[in-house]
């Protein structure tokens, strides 16, 4: 079969023959449809991601949409290495499949799942969002953080600040605040935490959760019965590592927690993908995206323009 093959870490898939997976109890060889290139999938493809294998020789991509041996549609994560969701066939356990919605075109299921899966699983399995509460987003103006206002309205959050370094992109968001992280953004910080903020998601970390981190807990000490701060931390594209004070956690009601592969269980994880696609339809959920054909793997792999690509391995 073809697929996207990494043989060296760090290096561009090639797009090249791979032996086709073969099915054992309780798994299904699926079909692919659709599989997005996601920034977990460059993760595990250099190597770098703490839960990268230990060897190359794989064909990447961690989840997608296709047919299983029954010929039903769905969606699968986590497929079994080294059969990875980029290529024409790719090898599940049934038990990580679930149903997609026929009104839903493959490629945007994909697309969907992939921009949306981090924000849905912070807000209904970590934070616990409840309706009326107020949703800081940091890094806003990214694929994963524009879909994360989407799932935060669909939760029930009355208030969204959206919080990025792009002006033009800030613009565009439904956000009922936007805050653009320049030399006067602290002081625009601040005054949103004054306001109050229930549950921060961070996309991007480094130096500006530092930021965030000290808008929110500066002065808080002195007042008594502050409301809980829930902050998760989602990604690291700005910097893995800040510097925090033990103050600003014995003196505030911050919580920090991170959402992601180890920190939610991997049913949750497929539950909430499931959830995602079921509602999405209704919901009116959108995203910007691109698809293209597997052969083209090196062009979408290596554009840095940001922009979500969809892979289908059929055409």
């Amino acid at each position: 079969m073809k697929a996207a093959v990494v043989n060296v870490f760090g290096v561009t898939p090639s797009f090249q023959e791979f032996p086709e997976p073969e099915a054992g109890d309780g798994e299904t060889v699926v079909t692919v449809e659709a599989a997005a290139i996601s920034p977990i999938v460059k993760l595990l493809a250099s190597g770098r991601h703490y839960t990268s294998a230990a060897n190359a020789g794989f064909v990447p991509g961690v989840d997608g949409i296709g047919r299983d041996a029954d010929g039903k549609r769905v969606y699968f994560l986590f497929p079994k290495a080294p059969f990875g969701s980029l290529a024409e066939k790719s090898l599940s356990a049934r038990a990580m499949t679930v149903p997609v919605p026929d009104i839903l075109p493959s490629d945007r299921a994909a697309a969907l799942a992939t921009g949306a899966l981090a924000s849905w699983v912070a807000l209904s399995r970590r934070a616990k969002l409840q309706k009326g509460e107020t949703v800081l987003i940091v890094g806003a103006t990214g694929s994963s953080g524009s879909m994360a206002i989407q799932t935060a309205r669909h939760f029930g959050a009355t208030k969204i600040v959206a919080v990025g370094r792009n002006n033009q992109k800030l613009d565009r968001l439904d956000a009922d605040v936007k805050i653009a992280l320049d030399d006067g953004a602290d002081h625009l910080l601040r005054a949103q935490f004054d306001h109050g903020i229930d549950v921060v998601l961070d996309f991007v970390w480094g130096e500006p959760a530092v930021r965030i981190l000290q808008a929110a807990t500066k002065d808080r000490g002195s007042r008594l019965g502050e409301p809980r701060l829930r902050y998760v931390q989602l990604g690291t594209m700005a910097g893995s590592e800040i510097p925090i004070r033990g103050d600003m956690l014995r003196s505030t009601g911050l919580e920090l927690m991170g959402s992601g592969i180890g920190s939610a269980a991997v049913t949750d994880l497929l539950a909430c993908a499931g959830e995602l696609l079921e509602a999405a339809p209704a919901a009116g959920f959108d995203t910007d995206f691109a698809s293209v054909p597997l052969s083209k793997i090196g062009e979408a792999w290596n554009d840095d323009s940001n922009r979500r690509y969809v892979i289908l391995p059929a055409q």
